[in-house]
């Protein structure tokens, strides 16, 4: 079995802060990891490695920094690890970088593609399912537990607001994988000391076939006209009334603000 697992390397948001000015993040000294919810759909992918056998393959789209999560992978257990990297793939939003994903991975043999929920710089939770929709794949998003039998079909455990289903799933396939799901394990020592000697394979325009109108800022739809901070709550009023008295102020509050 071929197993992709698509990560990201993102800055440490419980680090991040917002230029007052610009209105753009300040990534100047923070610390990048790898995306959690793709750190999580990596373990399931080794899970079923463990399991059943498995080839995992491992991509990311960014700068040459990005590497280092790669290597963090290749520590985990992954088998072949691909940076995409290239000037004309920079500025992409997620349909951008979903279309740029989806040609690198037409390169790659897959049974499976794993990825996160979300991104936790972004947080559109977008890509995968758009990876899909570029790929012509079956998906299930919200993914908690994965099983194989073993021949061409997954047991998948989807999370959902009332609680879970449980699907089947013939590969090729996509999953997008949530926090919730198996924790990641530790990087192995044996690994940690080989990986450094291990090669990532590096892919720029020339190495994928993509229409350049469709790629990096210039294909992306959507642009950021602002970020900012979420201003603190100013204090409310305490009234000192009975049941009923409350109940009127409540009903008339809902009224100016054209709720009710």
């Amino acid at each position: 079995m071929n197993i992709v697992v698509c990560i990201k390397q993102v800055p440490d948001t419980t680090e991040i802060k917002l230029d007052p000015v610009k209105g753009t993040l300040i990534r100047d000294g923070v610390p990048s990891i790898m995306n959690p919810d793709d750190k999580c759909g990596l373990e399931q992918a080794l899970l079923l490695k463990d399991k059943y056998g498995a080839h995992v393959t491992v991509l990311t789209m960014g700068p040459p920094q990005a590497e280092a999560i790669l290597r963090e992978a290749y520590a985990m257990g992954a088998d072949r690890a691909i940076l995409l990297s290239d000037r004309k793939f920079g500025g992409a939003d997620t349909w951008a970088t979903s279309y740029t994903l989806a040609a690198a991975l037409r390169n790659i043999p897959f049974d499976v593609i794993f990825s996160g929920r979300q991104a936790i710089d972004g947080d559109t939770a977008q890509v995968g399912p758009q990876i899909a929709e570029h790929l012509g794949l079956p998906q299930v998003t919200y993914v908690e537990h994965v099983e194989y039998d073993g021949n061409e079909t997954f047991t998948v455990t989807k999370s959902t607001e009332e609680g879970y289903e449980i699907l089947e799933v013939g590969q090729p396939c996509l999953f997008t994988v949530i926090s919730s799901a198996e924790p990641p394990r530790y990087m192995n020592v044996r690994l940690i000391m080989s990986t450094y000697e291990r090669e990532i394979e590096v892919w720029g325009f020339d190495h994928i076939r993509v229409d350049a109108e469709q790629i990096g800022l210039k294909g992306s739809p959507t642009r950021v006209a602002k970020s900012f901070t979420k201003g603190a709550k100013a204090m409310g009023a305490l009234h000192e009334v009975s049941p009923e008295e409350g109940a009127q102020i409540i009903f008339e509050k809902l009224q100016e603000k054209f709720i009710i």
